[in-house]
């Protein structure tokens, strides 16, 4: 069991192979109804006071929970999500005509294109050999957001039904937690919920993106169709396209019921090896018709 925050590719790459399948499987909004918590609370509010664009707080959190919640992007790595925040708010209606500056944030987006690991240890890295005023301030704005979850978004237990199906993963897949969030909060949830036995490892943004995640850990060891990755995320999905696997997802709002189903039905189908075709399609068209890509308020 490997629930150190500190784990490395190695950790992943040497995987125990224990059944003939394997199963990868998000956290926030996924495992636990902490999304909106961590959202709502912790992230948006900093936004506006970090960048001194209080005046317009009500957009900033309309496009900020657009896309961290209620969109096709939701899901995202942190920063990658800030960017598509700010490109909303520049063209909201209540900031298009104003004085007001939204971040631009070049910088940033160089990083992002440069597919650098997107976490706070590559931005402190960064900044220390850069100086760049710019990934300071972005390494700030991180830093207290990992404080005010740490401080807040406590004591949030998993859905019902996904405990019971964790539970019974746990004995028939080889399973890790693939996830965006920093390694350190996500140990922090799954030991505080005493469930850090039901996965052999839980890999963060520190270890790269979930398609990486994914790819190193079933590498040479599993078929497509006996890989399964579970999230209520496009990015979830993308991540099980790019290395072949099938992809369950659990419905923003309908997270409980999406469990139930998993456990009655969906998960017998992937052990089964009936998964693929209709009935993955039919889930997936589900889950699609609840992540729009156009916000309200175009």
């Amino acid at each position: 069991m490997t629930t150190d925050t500190k784990i490395s590719m190695l950790d992943l790459q040497n995987l125990e192979v224990n059944h003939d399948n394997f199963v990868g499987i998000d956290s926030d909004g996924c495992v636990f109804d902490s999304m909106a918590v961590k959202q709502k609370l912790c992230f948006h509010g900093l936004i506006a006071s970090h960048w001194q664009l209080q005046e317009i707080e009500p957009a900033i959190r309309e496009c900020a929970e657009f896309v961290n919640l209620y969109s096709k992007w939701r899901g995202q790595n942190r920063f990658i999500a800030l960017l598509q925040a700010f490109d909303f708010l520049r063209e909201h209606p209540s900031v298009i005509h104003t004085e007001h500056v939204v971040p631009e944030l070049p910088t940033l987006r160089q990083l992002v294109e440069s597919g650098k690991v997107l976490s706070n240890d590559v931005l402190q890295a960064e900044a220390d050999s850069t100086q760049n005023p710019e990934l300071i301030s972005l390494l700030e704005w991180s830093l207290a957001v990992n404080a005010m979850i740490e401080d807040k978004a406590q004591n949030i237990p998993p859905f019902p039904w996904a405990l019971k199906s964790l539970e019974r993963i746990s004995t028939q897949s080889d399973t890790i937690c693939v996830s965006q969030t920093p390694t350190e909060a996500l140990v922090r949830e799954w030991r505080d919920n005493d469930i850090t036995g039901f996965v052999q490892m839980i890999a963060g943004q520190e270890l790269g993106t979930k398609t990486k995640h994914l790819e190193i850990a079933t590498r040479d060891k599993y078929p497509n169709d006996r890989i399964l990755m579970i999230g209520d995320a496009d990015g979830d999905r993308k991540a099980a396209d790019a290395v072949g696997a099938c992809f369950y997802p659990i419905n923003p709002g309908q997270e409980d019921a999406s469990w139930e189903r998993f456990h009655r039905e969906a998960y017998d189908r992937f052990l089964a090896g009936t998964f693929t075709g209709d009935y993955q399609q039919r889930v997936s068209d589900e889950f699609y018709a609840l992540l729009p890509e156009v916000p309200p308020w175009q």
